[in-house]
C-alpha cells in the first residue's frame, strides 16, 4: 500500500510492551524499503500535527509501529483500542541502503525507540549482523531481534542490565557498515568515533506534512539543508552536522 493521500486503517493490536512504549499493528496490504516512515493521524483536531512514525516490521498483511508516548498526540494514539482506526500516509522517506551490505559484517546500533526500524532492517539484510541497544533503564524489544542477529549487546544509563553507561562506549571497530537510529547525541557520539567505514543514520524531527513541502524537517548537512522527510531519513552520518 503506497498512499498519496492519507487512507484509514484498522487496529488489530496496540499493546503497551515497556514503560511509556507501546506496539501497534493495522491491517492491510504494505511494502516498503526498509528505513521508510508513515505519518499517522490518530485524532480530530485539525491544530494537531500528524506523527512521523517508523516502519518497525511489515507481514503477514499487517504493519507495525513501535512508539513512545511523548505528547498529546501519541498519548491518544495508545488510548487506542483493537477495531479502532487510524489514517496513515506513506510511505515516505529514501529507505536504507542494503543491496551492497549483504552477506557482510554489520552493526545495528539504536538508542531507545530508535530501536524501532531496525527489525525491519535486520529481517532485510542477509548478513552477519550485531546488535547495540541502549537504554536509560527498562530493555525492551530486543527478543524479536534473536531470529536475525548473531550477538545481542546491551547498554543501560542505570546499570540495570547490560554494561552501565551508553551503547557507544562499547560498539567495536569490526564491522563492514553501521546503521543507527536514537537520540542525536547519540548518533554524533557514533560519528566521533571515526571509524572507517560507512555509517547510515536515521534521523527524527517533527513534521508538518511527511512530503517535503513545509520545510518544518529540514536539518543542516555539508550539502545545506535537507529535509528529513523527503531526502532522508537517511543519511551518511558524515554529511550530518548535529
Amino acid at each position: 500500500m503506497e498512499n498519496k493521500s492519507y487512507e484509514k486503517v484498522e487496529i488489530i493490536l496496540n499493546e503497551k510492551i515497556a514503560d511509556g512504549i507501546y506496539k501497534m499493528d493495522v491491517k492491510g496490504e504494505f511494502k516498503a524499503r526498509v528505513g521508510q516512515f508513515y505519518m499517522v493521524k490518530c485524532f480530530e483536531d485539525g491544530n494537531m500535527l500528524p506523527r512521523p512514525i517508523s516502519i518497525c516490521d511489515i507481514e503477514d498483511n499487517k504493519l507495525t509501529f513501535l512508539y513512545a508516548v511523548v505528547g498529546k498526540g501519541t498519548k491518544i494514539m495508545s488510548e487506542k483500542k483493537v477495531g479502532d482506526s487510524v489514517e496513515i500516509l506513506g510511505p515516505l522517506g529514501n529507505g536504507f541502503p542494503i543491496e551492497e551490505y549483504k552477506g557482510k559484517k554489520v552493526a545495528l546500533v539504536a538508542g531507545g525507540i530508535g530501536i524501532a526500524p531496525m527489525l525491519y532492517l535486520a529481517k532485510k539484510l542477509e548478513a552477519d549482523i550485531d546488535l547495540y541497544a541502549g537504554f536509560r533503564d527498562e530493555v525492551y524489544f530486543i527478543e524479536d531481534f534473536k531470529e536475525f542477529t548473531k550477538n545481542t549487546y546491551i547498554a543501560t544509563n542505570s546499570g540495570r542490565v547490560g554494561h552501565k553507561g551508553f551503547i557507544t562506549e562499547i560498539l567495536k571497530d569490526d564491522y563492514d557498515v553501521i546503521y543507527c537510529c536514537g537520540p542525536n547525541p547519540m548518533m554524533n557520539s557514533v560519528k566521533n568515533l571515526g571509524f572507517d567505514i560507512p555509517v547510515y543514520v536515521s534521523l527524527e524531527s517533527r513534521m508538518g506534512c511527511g512530503i517535503g513541502a513545509c520545510l518544518a524537517c529540514s536539518c543542516k548537512t555539508k550539502s545545506g539543508m535537507q529535509r528529513i522527510c523527503k531526502e532522508g531519513p537517511i543519511f551518511e552520518v558524515k554529511e550530518v552536522d548535529f
